[in-house]
């Protein structure tokens, strides 16, 4: 749980060696173990832009991040601090500090662009802090942005509408936030105050033109208005005077610009607030397990020379889950059926309707672990396996039945038949006595309560194999007549034919009775599959027509501002949307 999670310090999660991009195992093990929703907030940015000094208030701490003094970068890879959510309760928030972007001793943008792009593939609020005021200078360091669709895919293969890669960015993109740093500048437009929310919106307003500068001027504009459904900005001041700077963390909060306090306690206010838990497509709440499945996924397509594939990894994250799915769902059903199941069972129906209430369970257990399961695969895997343990009990069930059987019949005719071998039948009249002995007996073995199903069987098998005691019996008693004889012979052969007829009709029974449970089983899954498949459909289409609205609202945006261009690329991804929603058929929900 979040509140057993003690982390003093951060611990690096993604190392940054000589280029090469590694995750470390010692964080993936704390992740393993926060079964709550995180809240994952990232921020990127240049370096020495005081990064790290966010996050440690974030963390209401004043140390904990390494907060540089000096040019050089001092954070390398992603580093993440887990600890209780302050605000939500049965959360965990997740802190990502990124090395800083465009650190000239590394000599290659290379590794900023994929320190970029894991930031965003990993968060849920996305910060990106920078200094002064945005203008051109700050967009051209913002560039990582527009290098996004080269990569990240949205997509493991080409949609069959053409609906561009980057057009279903938005659906899983963070929230963004952009901080600006020893911001000096007043807040008006038109001699007008406006907030920091619309400055930014100004910000990011595009210029007429068809030359080079000017699409250059609007590719990170375009792509942050078309990339991210949640804007927000915040500006601070300067924290203290410059010769405090290199000390910061050390300060005391009195010693800190008043200004510079208050804008801080604003962010921390507003990102502890509004930071939703990170969320995958279909409504999928990420925990730790997962997030740490995401890591381990977007790392190793990285070192592999392939472009991080979010549909890839939901459905690699699918495959563990839902194959844990199918082990919750066995567990519980072993257990269940441990303790409520006694061998044996007075009758087949009996173990069949337990089985069946506790199969409900066990799906039940399956369907709330379990996603995207493409074409029920792990579905199928569960009724496989369920199957198999039914046939399994019928066999331990009759088995029971017939070793207990056995020894009751041991008991109640062994000593009849060691009358026999001492001759006590052995007379004139000894074969009626004899039957009359036998009745008694079977009917003192029918009284025995829970025998089980192989009540019948067991007993016929043992009394076929002692059929020449009765025989000779019948034989050598000289108070019977030949006409008494053939009489009893008849009797036996037809008692024996109708046990023979009995023991083939209650075959029969059990069949039906296995048949209609199977048929049951089908019936039970079929119906928490529709219940679960109409579930995951309607939060597809909350999904789709939440990106939907994004881009009609962008839409209407380029409009107002006489990008018509512009306005018809994203009609085009509207429409091609819309097609695809409308012919997404509700029985495969991916």
């Amino acid at each position: 749980m979040a509140s057993e999670i003690h982390m003093p310090a951060p611990k690096c999660l993604i190392e940054n060696i000589n280029g090469q991009l590694l995750v470390n195992p010692e964080a993936l093990k704390i992740l393993s173990a926060i079964k709550q929703p995180v809240v994952v907030v990232a921020i990127v940015g240049l370096y020495r832009t005081g990064k790290s000094y966010l996050l440690n208030k974030l963390a209401g701490k004043n140390k904990g991040f390494s907060v540089g003094s000096t040019v050089q970068s001092n954070t390398k890879g992603i580093w993440m601090w887990c600890m209780p959510h302050p605000k939500k309760p049965d959360h965990t928030l997740v802190l990502l500090d990124t090395e800083g972007l465009g650190d000239v001793e590394k000599g290659d943008n290379q590794n900023d662009s994929w320190i970029f792009a894991l930031a965003i593939l990993l968060s849920s609020t996305f910060v990106y802090n920078s200094i002064g005021a945005i203008n051109q200078h700050a967009m051209d360091q913002l560039h990582y942005v527009t290098e996004l669709t080269r990569r990240i895919r949205a997509k493991s293969s080409p949609d069959k509408h053409e609906v561009q890669d980057s057009a279903n960015f938005v659906s899983f993109f963070p929230d963004f936030v952009w901080t600006l740093r020893d911001f000096s500048l007043g807040l008006e437009a038109d001699g007008q105050s406006i907030t920091t929310d619309e400055y930014l919106e100004n910000s990011l307003k595009l210029k007429q033109g068809n030359d080079k500068k000017t699409k250059n001027f609007n590719e990170p504009r375009l792509c942050i208005r078309k990339f991210f459904p949640e804007k927000k900005c915040f500006i601070f001041d300067r924290p203290a005077y410059r010769k405090y700077l290199i000390h910061l963390e050390q300060l005391q909060e009195e010693d800190l610009n008043p200004e510079f306090r208050e804008q801080v306690a604003d962010f921390c206010f507003y990102i502890l607030s509004h930071s939703k838990a990170k969320t995958l497509s279909g409504g999928i709440i990420v925990n730790g397990p997962r997030l740490e499945s995401l890591v381990l996924t977007y790392v190793n397509s990285i070192s592999s020379g392939d472009l991080p594939c979010m549909e890839s990894a939901v459905l690699a994250l699918a495959e563990i889950e839902n194959l844990a799915a199918v082990q919750k769902a066995i567990a519980h059903y072993d257990q269940q059926m441990g303790q409520k199941l006694k061998l044996p069972t007075e009758t087949l129906q009996e173990l069949l309707d337990l089985h069946r209430a506790t199969e409900k369970e066990a799906i039940e257990v399956f369907m709330k672990n379990s996603f995207k399961d493409v074409d029920q695969v792990f579905q199928k895997k569960l009724e496989d396996k369920l199957e198999a343990k039914l046939d399994d009990f019928c066999k331990q069930n009759m088995k029971a039945s017939s070793d207990y059987c056995m020894a009751l019949i041991q008991d109640i005719f062994h000593p009849l038949y060691e009358d026999v071998k001492q001759g006590k039948f052995s007379k004139p009249g000894g074969y009626y006595l004899f039957i009359k002995k036998m009745n008694e007996l079977k009917n003192k073995y029918h009284q025995v309560p829970r025998k089980g199903v192989q009540t019948e069987e067991t007993l016929s098998k043992y009394l076929d194999s002692k059929d020449g005691v009765a025989d000779a019996l019948l034989q050598t008693d000289h108070l019977l007549t030949e006409k008494e004889r053939e009489i009893e012979v008849k009797r036996i052969k037809s008692e024996a034919a109708e046990a023979a007829k009995k023991m083939l009709e209650e075959m029969q029974k059990k069949n039906e009775q296995m048949m209609r449970a199977k048929e049951a089983s089908y019936q039970e899954r079929l119906k928490q599959l529709t219940k679960k498949m109409e579930k995951e459909r309607a939060q597809l289409i909350a999904d789709q027509e939440r990106v939907l609205a994004l881009k009609l609202e962008e839409q209407g945006r380029l409009l107002r501002e006489g990008f018509q261009k512009e306005s018809m690329k994203l009609q085009e991804e509207i429409v091609a949307l819309r097609k695809k929603q409308e012919e997404s058929p509700s029985c495969n929900i991916l």
